[in-house]
């Protein structure tokens, strides 16, 4: 049973197993002063992945997680990668309620998780009828023995390259988030039109401050770092004096954030070009760039890499080189290697040609393989094998795109996406609330952050800090609403559809921002 377990050429566990062969003794993972070098991170990959498929998990099983950024994370991902077991990086910051129903949607065989977040996960396993067995993910090393698997044995198969690899589950216009599947095969291509636009080298030191339940986390740098041989310098939260400390004492050469981080950075009292001058490959996606961010890093010395993704998409589509930014400001690039990207009438479908402006569809062997379990959902996301991002494009002469609207609902917070219906929902688990619509507005540190109406039952009182208590509850932090205005009723379009652009601009007014 045990022996090779990465048989298609493109399967991940074969990428570290080749990395290990060919740079035993460099450092692959630098944990907060604890390093493993690649041999030894394969090693415990493959024991992990071996103990595994003795207690009979295999392809077509998931495995979930709630853990911080830590080696013992990574070794959990390679061996499920070497066995052929689907990866599931749950957010550690979700309620219990939330956490509770993605693991329902995802129906894991097994759950590992660190201790710090035992209690939520409890929390969470007490709320399902089905509780799947669970494990101890330490702060070193894997912990506790694996349960052995409940029912019969999956298939032990070797993995293949079709095999799901990750499923991330990402909040998307709709009430519930959904589980993107990716493919070894996903993840294998995205991975190598990375490449051919960032261009790491071994000799590169990638700082990686990301959360693991993000697909940048694994699929923007840190995949790619490890497949040339690269050190990563992990972190499990962005603190901006603790990067830049980092960035001073590890050479960091190469790192990825969004646009709330770089802010951050700039407006440390530390930040300068002294601080920034060994990085030479910084990117930044997830959201809109503010102007000053990215005058602050050139001024800096250190120019943005801007992209744009999505995490169907595997996640990267399009790219544009920090050297471009100031001839193309606003934009966000070109494709990327092997990804074919088309502008289409929002209402037709048709392909608009040359200079337009249309929704943004995607192509190309790292889109992903559909939704888990909702094959609805799937349907609705392609048109053929094109990927309907929901966000619109406008593209000029020079082939250059920028985005300029999103046609989902949803809103960008610190680079979380949040989706107003879901918010919209937990609000209204509250006996008192009748009714609640919440849109996003500008804000100067996250981007964007919501704003809830909310409409009373008749006879009920409440107050907004009841509100809010009551959303702390039931959300993640970055999904709670930072002010909630009680109406008597919410603003409706002729076909009774809440009209949210109304809604904006009483938000934003009242918030004294710009209309």
């Amino acid at each position: 049973m045990s022996g090779p377990q990465h048989a298609g050429p493109h399967t991940i566990g074969r990428l570290l197993a080749d990395r290990a062969a060919a740079t035993p003794h460099r450092v692959a993972i630098d944990d907060r002063g604890v390093t493993i070098a690649y041999r030894a991170l394969d090693a415990r990959a493959a024991a992990l992945a071996d103990r595994l498929r003795r207690r009979g998990y295999g392809p077509g099983d998931r495995i979930a997680t709630v853990s911080g950024n830590s080696i013992d994370h990574v070794v959990a991902f390679f061996a499920c990668a070497r066995a052929g077991i689907a990866f599931v990086p749950l957010s550690w910051r979700l309620a219990p309620r939330e956490l509770a129903e993605a693991l329902a949607s995802a129906r894991p065989a097994l759950l590992l998780v660190e201790d710090e977040y035992l209690g939520t996960a409890g929390d969470a396993l007490r709320r399902l009828e089905g509780r799947p067995p669970m494990a101890l993910l330490g702060t070193t090393e894997v912990e506790s023995e694996v349960p052995t698997r409940r029912g019969a044995p999956a298939d032990l198969r070797e993995a293949r390259d079709d095999d799901p690899l990750l499923v991330i589950y990402t909040s998307g216009s709709e009430a519930a988030p959904k589980g993107v599947v990716l493919t070894h095969a996903n993840v294998f291509w995205n991975n190598l039109a990375f490449a051919g636009a960032v261009q790491l080298t071994a000799d590169d030191v990638v700082l990686a401050v990301l959360p693991q339940f993000h697909i940048a986390a694994w699929n923007c740098q840190p995949l790619l770092a490890w497949w040339v041989g690269a050190t990563v310098v992990m972190e499990r939260s962005f603190r901006p004096e603790r990067v830049l400390q980092l960035i001073a004492e590890r050479g960091v050469t190469a790192m990825m954030g969004v646009p709330t981080h770089y802010r951050m950075l700039a407006d440390d009292p530390s930040f300068s070009a002294a601080a920034v001058r060994t990085v030479r490959s910084a990117l930044v996606g997830g959201a809109a760039l503010p102007q000053d961010v990215s005058d602050a890093w050139r001024d800096a010395g250190c120019g943005l890499t801007r992209g744009y993704g999505l995490t169907e998409a595997g996640p990267n589509v399009l790219v544009l080189p920090a050297a471009e930014t100031e001839a193309h400001p606003g934009a966000v690039g070109r494709p990327y290697p092997h990804v074919d990207v088309r502008l289409s009438d929002p209402e037709t479908g048709l392909e608009l040609r040359g200079a337009a402006t249309g929704e943004l569809w995607v192509r190309g062997p790292s889109v992903f393989a559909g939704y888990l379990h909702d094959d609805e959902a799937t349907a609705r996301a392609m048109a053929g094998d094109w990927l309907r991002t929901g966000d619109i494009a406008g593209r000029d002469d020079a082939g250059v795109y920028r985005i300029v609207d999103r046609r989902k609902d949803i809103f960008i917070s610190g680079g979380e996406n949040v989706a107003p219906a879901e918010v919209e929902r937990a609000l209204c688990l509250h006996p008192a609330v009748a009714e609640a619509a919440v849109v996003g507005v500008p804000d100067d540190v996250w981007g964007e952050r919501g704003v809830a109406f909310v409409v009373r039952r008749p006879g009920r009182t409440l107050g907004e800090d009841e509100v809010l208590a009551h959303a702390r509850s039931q959300l993640a932090g970055f999904k709670v609403p930072v002010r909630v205005d009680f109406v008597d009723e919410l603003p409706r379009s002729g076909i009774d559809k809440i009209a949210r652009s109304r809604l904006r601009d009483r938000a934003r007014a009242s918030l004294g921002g710009d209309a």
